[in-house]
């Protein structure tokens, strides 16, 4: 039986998408910058998808901008606000538990003379209100907080974060990573003051290599790539019509039946967490059942590092993640686990879990048997 747990490192491609991005690539193949058929055909689709994107969302076509991914548009909206700002003011703020597609960019704007906020989290994940605003200044011009934590699952009071910083500082750009958190959440940008917002589409069953970034009208955000002037001169270089489209389809086919495909996951992972929380000395990381993620589920193993009972699982046919699969295959514990306060002998001992609308029942308790019988095994092994 093969089982797919790894679903917040990608996700299977919806038959749908993919069939439609075929025809893409190999009929409705022009440059959509060509002025003939062809490209008029091309253009459509990106017409089709900056509405599709802008009306999930609420916001106007034009303020979606189409990137390789998350991590592109991460960048952009750090590098491309703080380099447009930086008059205003050189202080942004961020959490300590993001993805590293913030904290590298934060790292290099601090090497570019910019002071950067580590917000803390409490043991579940969650940033406080009130640090944050004793955080903003005058001079902050950028606060960068993701919605839904890649490792743990932990969610964030986007909507009171937004309110708050405008609240204290109207001119403060508020800046939110929604990879993990767009196609699991009804996401209203206007609504809860948010001015740019990362968005990936091979996190929700759409193709890699494609995302967006939305950037609202009248949000002050430099270009990071510079060449034919694509796409407004904001981010130049032949649009991925294919990809662009994919993205596009995915996300309606996510949220066409978004609340009773959040309700089965939500069962899913209460069915999950309830069957680990039963083996010994095995700990949930993060927020309560049913307060985080549907999707994202982190357990620690004490007395079995995590790339063992990795390949262990593998051998089962499931397949699940040491942490973020972008940074899962070095040699460096996890900053989120570090900053829950997990402790130091578990660091070693975390594996991720994450579901998707494809996964089953007789997955979760195939996948439950398998770590109540290889758990033991693998402890005595470890002893020895």
């Amino acid at each position: 039986m093969e089982v797919y747990l790894d679903n917040s490192a990608t996700t299977r491609c919806f038959d749908e998408v993919a069939q439609l991005m075929h025809k893409i690539m190999c009929e409705d193949y022009g440059n959509p910058s060509s002025m003939h058929h062809k490209g008029v055909e091309a253009e459509r689709y990106l017409r089709y998808a900056g509405e599709t994107l802008a009306k999930l969302l609420k916001v106007n076509e034009k303020e979606i901008l189409f990137t390789s991914g998350g991590t592109e548009s991460d960048n952009m909206a750090l590098i491309g606000a703080a380099m447009a700002n930086h008059r205003s003011g050189r202080h942004l703020i961020t959490t300590m538990i993001e993805h590293p597609a913030i904290l590298q960019p934060m790292a290099y704007l601090e090497n570019q003379g910019f002071q950067v906020t580590y917000l803390p989290v409490d043991h579940e994940g969650r940033i406080s209100l009130e640090d944050l605003e004793r955080a903003i200044r005058p001079d902050t011009i950028l606060v960068s907080i993701m919605h839904t934590n890649n490792e743990i699952g932990s969610v964030q009071p986007i909507a009171e974060a937004g309110a708050l910083i405008k609240r204290r500082n109207p001119s403060t750009l508020f800046h939110v990573d929604a990879v993990q958190g767009f196609g699991k959440f009804r996401i209203h940008p206007a609504r809860e003051h948010v001015d740019m917002l990362s968005v990936s589409g091979h996190k929700i069953h759409g193709p890699k290599g494609v995302g967006f970034l939305y950037i609202r009208e009248g949000a002050k955000v430099h270009p990071i790539l510079y060449g034919g002037g694509q796409q407004k001169g904001m981010r130049s270089g032949t649009e991925n019509v294919a990809g662009i489209a994919g993205l596009a389809r995915a996300a309606e086919l996510v949220y066409k039946n978004l609340d009773a495909d959040m309700e089965r996951m939500y069962r899913l992972r209460t069915m999950f967490v309830r069957g680990v929380e039963e083996l010994e000395q095995v700990r949930v990381n993060g927020c309560p059942d049913g307060e985080g993620a549907a999707h994202i589920v982190s357990l620690s193993v004490r007395g079995v590092r995590s790339e063992v009972l990795l390949h262990a699982l593998e051998e089962r046919g499931i397949y699940v993640s040491a942490g973020s699969a972008c940074s899962s295959n070095k040699p460096q514990t996890s900053a989120t686990l570090r900053a829950i306060g997990v402790e130091r002998d578990l660091l070693d001992s975390t594996i991720r879990f994450s579901f998707s609308v494809f996964t089953t029942e007789e997955e979760i308790n195939y996948t439950i048997q398998a770590l109540s019988e290889m758990i033991p095994m693998l402890r005595r092994y470890t002893r020895r």
